[in-house]
């Protein structure tokens, strides 16, 4: 075992390296900054333990001195160690002292580069740092030095006479001791200058002004400081994206919110997870199979739990369908249904109970059988109507959805009205919801994947302020670019 001093970059996880995230979904102990985002520390085992050494200004969980003694710690105890850094580890980052540490107790260690603030923050403003003829180099330098030791290293006199691109982290505080040293060497008033906060984060905000007028920005850290003539040029696009600083809830159970998460992210939002409902699976017993004429399933959960749980680990397969029709309620079942090989022979136009039913044929010959499998409460329109075709149905439940324990952090957000829309994507989500925040006041835009999830917010109070004409993750995220515009 090793203990690996990873890069988790400036804050956006995306920008976390390959070999990074291998590493913490190997991880026995994670040992973490201040990162921004838990969508990191999502990436490494339940069963990891995750310890916090973050600092803040005029705070911290705990000191350099207790942190290195923590990786000798428990790289002595053979565990597989993450020590998780924001930007790159030594880009002012103390990894050289981490591993100078590590080196001294004889203790095996790897570290693993990450994407510095420097360059990402700047990138994500849509500064380039370097730009020909603009500026062919780029010196990066600790605005905030280490008061300890007794001297400074940074000459800002010569930094000033250097040109090129100057790229100050640490230095919000200080940032108008700064400007003035830089004047005093030599530099221009009119010298452009970008301060970006919170790079790459949804909560990014970039300012600019020129070393004269800096003096006059409140300029909040974190912060990367870039002086000279690329900061003029503005080649915007992470802050243009259509939901940048709005604030969306997701309601999903956690096992389902990656992918409207990923989308709702790719385009600017910042997602708040407040899972409403968690599945829980039930025991799975299939009928015979050669005696079923038509299988139904209503949602991808569904999916994933008769083929996880139900057919291939009783020893049965795919191919055990083959004499069976399967109808889909909806693409996205069906898209869950095409990842394990099976391709479904009915999905209606709309994608609710009513629509499949409208579109099933009836049975033929001396009648039919039909397996629904489903959650274990769901409304019995499927099931009646079916019966009234002629179809003798047997309902298997194959799992249950109940109430989710959320963070309490959240909770409070949501309920103190901190965000801009919420999504439901089924019934149970906004029956759990309500039940966990109350009322709403004022309530936040409320957007809805389908007709039955719209008719059960609004009889349990809340304003549906839009409902996806396409009721599939895809359709709910246009209904709510289309609300928050």
């Amino acid at each position: 075992m090793t203990v690996a001093l990873v890069g988790a970059g400036p804050g956006d996880p995306g920008l976390l390296t390959r070999r990074g995230a291998e590493l913490l979904a190997a991880a026995d102990v994670v040992i973490y900054d201040r990162l921004g985002t838990d969508a990191l520390l999502d990436l490494a085992s339940s069963t990891a333990r995750r310890i916090s050494v973050g600092k803040a200004p005029g705070s911290a969980d705990a000191n350099q001195d207790q942190i290195n003694a923590l990786l000798v710690e428990h790289g002595r105890a053979g565990h597989a160690v993450v020590r998780l850094k924001g930007g790159d580890p030594f880009v002012f980052g103390r990894g050289g002292e981490e591993a100078e540490a590590l080196a001294a107790a004889g203790i095996p260690f790897e570290i693993v580069p990450g994407v510095t603030s420097a360059i990402a923050a700047p990138a994500y403003a849509g500064i380039p740092v370097t730009h020909r003829g603009l500026s062919t180099h780029v010196t990066i330098v600790t605005g905030h030095e280490d008061p300890t030791k007794g001297h400074t290293d940074v000459d800002w006199a010569r930094l000033a006479a250097a040109g090129g691109t100057l790229v100050i982290l640490m230095g919000a505080a200080t940032l108008p001791a700064i400007a003035a040293q830089l004047l005093a060497a030599g530099l221009p008033a009119h010298t452009p200058v970008a301060a970006v906060h919170a790079g790459t984060r949804p909560e990014q905000r970039t300012t600019r002004a020129t070393l004269g007028t800096v003096v006059d920005l409140a300029v909040a850290a974190p912060a990367a400081v870039v002086v000279g003539a690329v900061a003029a040029l503005d080649l915007a696009w992470f802050e243009q994206r259509p939901l940048f600083g709005r604030t969306i809830v997701v309601t999903r159970a956690r096992e389902q919110a990656s992918e409207l998460r990923a989308r709702l992210t790719q385009l600017g939002g910042r997602v708040v997870e407040l899972p409403a409902i968690r599945i829980d699976p039930l025991p799975v017993a299939l009928p015979p199979l050669d005696e079923v004429d038509w299988l139904v399933l209503t949602s991808a959960n569904g999916v994933a739990a008769l083929f996880e749980r139900g057919i291939t680990p009783a020893g049965r397969d795919a191919r055990a369908l083959a004499g069976v029709r399967i109808a889909a309620i909806g693409p996205g079942t069906a898209a869950a249904l095409a990842r394990y090989g099976v391709r479904a022979d009915l999905v209606p136009d709309r994608y609710v109970a009513e629509a499949l039913l409208a579109a099933f044929p009836p049975p033929t010959g001396a009648g039919g059988r039909v397996l629904l499998a489903r959650a274990e409460q769901a409304r019995d329109v499927l099931p009646d109507g079916l019966r009234k075709l002629g179809y003798d149905v047997d309902v298997l439940p194959l799992y249950r959805t109940r109430a989710a324990e959320p963070d309490p952090a959240v909770l409070d957000q949501v309920r103190r009205g901190k965000v801009d829309a919420i999504t439901f994507t089924s019934s149970s989500t906004v029956r759990n919801f309500v039940e966990l925040v109350g009322t709403l006041d004022p309530q936040p835009s409320v957007v809805s994947i389908g007709p039955i999830t719209s008719a059960t917010a609004r009889d349990l109070g809340l304003r549906v302020d839009a409902e996806a004409v396409t009721h599939t993750i895809d359709g709910l995220v246009t209904a709510l670019l289309d609300t928050l515009a």
